[in-house]
């Protein structure tokens, strides 16, 4: 009898999806450049429609002021920062499909709330930083874990 061994693809089919409708790799080189380059404006639409919240939250989380959204649609690109704090939500998102079972809108809802393991702060304000980003995807592993926090 034969076995065939399947290459190993990191990542949920929910989570691929997310990054291949904004046309953007999970990670690598390429996702670098895509960041340097600043995003495009028009993916604040699509990342809110993926991720099951309204864009001016979104905005807020990455510490968007409605004046600078205002000038970014007229640019029409994000900055290199703003396009690293949008690429560090999707990713506690997509982490949080892996928790959650691909259920986008459980995970919508837990980055609203607060959360005791994140002293009492909503995930979603946690993107703004590379530290407060990395505390939300370890509290996510040691969920998955069963770890107690």
């Amino acid at each position: 009898m034969l076995l065939s061994i399947k290459e190993y693809q990191p990542g949920s089919p929910a989570s691929d999806c997310i990054w291949s409708a904004l046309g953007l790799p999970s990670r690598g080189t390429r996702l670098h450049e895509h960041i340097h380059q600043g995003l495009p404006f028009e993916h604040l639409d699509k990342i809110a429609t993926l991720l099951h919240m309204q864009r001016g939250v979104i905005s807020r989380s990455i510490g968007l002021s409605p004046v600078t959204l205002a000038r970014r649609a007229k640019t029409g690109r994000f900055t290199t920062l703003e396009s690293d704090r949008l690429v560090a939500l999707i990713a506690v998102f997509v982490q949080g499909l892996l928790l959650f079972e691909n259920d986008a809108v459980a995970v919508a809802q837990w980055m609203n709330s607060p959360i005791l393991g994140l002293g009492s702060k909503r995930p979603l304000e946690m993107v703004g930083t590379r530290v407060e980003t990395d505390a939300v995807l370890d509290l996510i592993g040691r969920l998955e874990q069963g770890v107690l926090v």
